[in-house]
Formats: structure tokens, sequence, C-alpha cells
């Protein structure tokens, strides 16, 4: 592609810092920005990214559908919500305007295992529109090919077992409630652990009824059996609420949570194979206290036992980078809602954006 990328930001708020900057500062042009907020709409975009003036300003969400196709942007880089059901209407939007998506929501990254019934529905909606949706962040590296990489250098798996925490007052007040952060342990039980506790049969039905709440794990299992060619016999999922000795300040909730309340949470999905690999993945999220910190740890257990370990990663500022350098990956997709797992392996951008698109 010979000119710039016209990107549409929808959702302002703590990713849209980096992935608006990072993709002008790739090559392309953020020619749009969307959100909800009063307080934001009408701000410049280069005030949210801390830079000069862009000249673009935030509009309201309910002008989406105009203004997709008045402008007419490549692709939309939507930062908003973790469940597909939340972004069910700005996807059919972006759908029916033409407008290709890259998405943060964590659900988004396999949604054919947790909600088939919207991935069904937007994957005829893509296609019919000549647009690819997908999801991906810092799942799509280090809960997904940094551990397909790993298993590809090994002789035999037996289970593939993975931890990766973060601190969700980096990820808004959509992500930290959906961890149960604030309830008391009776709510976080009612509210979130009591999900775990049906039969397959159960959870099946409420699958089917696009009622089923994952954890970010259940998506992330989803593609590493897609990506190494497994195939599934059996997935379940275990949230356990996250607590602190002491009373801890939420910035994003703007609240104290008490000591002995919910944090966040643990959530542990487990999934058995035909082939006998069990992948047993932790995610855990929970308001930080000042000695916290993100930590991503898998090892792959067979011959041999390998372990990798990554202590601090820049979780919101990786998350943002592998969403602007998959965007050539997506305009180059087939139409349709696509995972990460049958894209190319992810790469380093040295050029603009624009240099590796293939499509006009």
């Amino acid at each position: 592609m010979e000119r710039k990328i016209k990107v549409a930001q929808i959702g302002c708020g703590k990713m849209a810092k980096y992935t608006m900057r990072y993709s002008f500062e790739k090559g392309a042009e953020v020619v749009l920005a969307f959100d909800v907020d009063e307080t934001i709409i009408g701000s410049d975009i280069g005030s949210i990214m801390e830079t000069s003036n862009k000249n673009i300003v935030v509009e309201n969400i309910s002008t989406l559908e105009e203004r997709l196709k008045e402008v007419k942007p490549d692709i939309a880089i939507v930062t908003t919500m973790s469940l597909l059901n939340d972004l069910g209407d700005t996807l059919r939007t972006c759908a029916k305007c033409r407008v290709n998506v890259i998405t943060t929501c964590e659900e988004a990254f396999f949604a054919s295992n947790s909600n088939p019934t919207l991935f069904k529905e937007l994957d005829s909606l893509a296609k019919a529109g000549g647009i690819t949706i997908t999801g991906c962040g810092y799942q799509d590296i280090f809960w997904g090919n940094l551990v397909s990489n790993l298993a590809s250098s090994t002789h035999t798996i037996t289970r593939i077992k993975g931890s990766s925490s973060y601190n969700v007052e980096d990820y808004g007040i959509a992500l930290a409630r959906a961890h149960g952060a604030g309830l008391t342990l009776e709510e976080f039980d009612k509210e979130v652990a009591s999900n775990d506790r049906m039969s397959k049969e159960e959870r099946e039905k409420l699958i089917e009824n696009r009622e089923f709440a994952p954890s970010y794990m259940w998506n992330v299992a989803g593609w590493l059996i897609d990506k190494l060619g497994l195939h599934l016999i059996s997935m379940n999922q275990k949230c356990v609420p996250q607590t602190n000795l002491e009373d801890i300040y939420s910035n994003t909730l703007d609240m104290t949570i008490k000591a002995g309340d919910a944090t966040g949470m643990s959530a542990v999905v487990t999934a058995t194979t035909e082939e006998g690999i069990t992948i047993e993945a932790e995610c855990i999220g929970k308001v930080y206290n000042s000695e916290e910190f993100d930590v991503n740890a898998w090892t792959i257990e067979g011959e041999p036992n390998t372990t990798m370990i990554i202590n601090k990663p820049c979780t919101v500022e990786l998350t943002c980078a592998d969403i602007v350098n998959r965007i050539p990956d997506v305009l180059n997709a087939r139409s349709g809602f696509v995972s990460t797992s049958e894209m190319p392996e992810l790469k380093y951008r040295v050029e603009k954006l624009n240099k590796y698109v293939e499509k006009e």
C-alpha cells in the first residue's frame, strides 16, 4: 500500500494513549476517535497521547456509523470492553461500514470457544463486508506465540503450565469490575465464583445462550489448542478471589478496598486434549499493593522441561505495540472473524506499516 493506513480509535482511555501514538509513529494516521466519556469528548487526541495537537477531536460514539461511512478508515482499533457481548454493536457497525477491526477485547482472542453464536454472526457480517475482525494484545505473544515457539523446540509434551499476573489498575474500570475487585468475599462467591460450580452440560448451555463469562485463559487455551493442532476433550475454569492484608486504595474504582475483600481474582483454566497434553493456565488480575508486580511464567513439561519467566513486563505498552504491529496482518488476512493463531508470526515493523500491506 502506497498511502498511509487510516485508523479509527474507538475508546480513548488508558490504552488509546499508546495505540494512537504508536500508530502515528509507525507511519499510520488516526483520522477518527470515539468515546462515551463526556469529559474527553471534544478533546484533541494529542492531549490523550501527551503530544502536540493532531486536529482530530474525540467524538461521541453515537456518531460512529455516520462518521465511519464519511471518513472510510482502513481499520478501527477498539480498546473498550473485555467481553464480546459488550462489543457486539460496535463490531456490527464496523462490519456494516466495511472497516477492519483489531481489538484488545480479551474474549475476541479466540471467541469461538466461549461465545460461538455471536462469533458466527460477526464472522458472517465480516465476510459479507469483506473485512477482518481479530482480537490480540499482550496475550498474542506472551500467552500465545512465545508458548507455541517453546513447544516447537520440545520433543514430547505432557503439560503446558502458565501463570500471568497484571494490575487491573492499568486497564480501566470495566476490567477491574470483571475481576471482582472491590467485592466482599460473599459478593465474589455469588457474582463470580458461582459461575464455576456447574456441570459441563450447564456450561455448554450458557455458552450456547451467550451467557458464559470466560476468564482470559479460557480463550488463550482455545488459541493454543488451535495453534498447536491439538484436539480438545474438556475444559473447565475456577475463579478464586485475591485479597490483601491491609486496606488498599483503587484509583480506577475510586474506592478503598478493605482488608480481606477481593482485590481481584485468580482464574485457572484446565484443558485436556486427545493428544494427552494438558494445558493449565492461570491469570491473576488484581489491584496491586506496593510490593507486587507483573510476572509472566510458562513451563513446558516433557522432554525436555523448559521454563520461561518474565518479571515486570510493561504489559500495557506491550499490548498496544502488539496491536499496532498486527495491523498489516489484519489488512492482509482473509475476510471474517480471524484468530491470530492462523496469522503469520508477529514481526517488529522497521518500516512504515503501509509497506507491509499487500492489498490496496
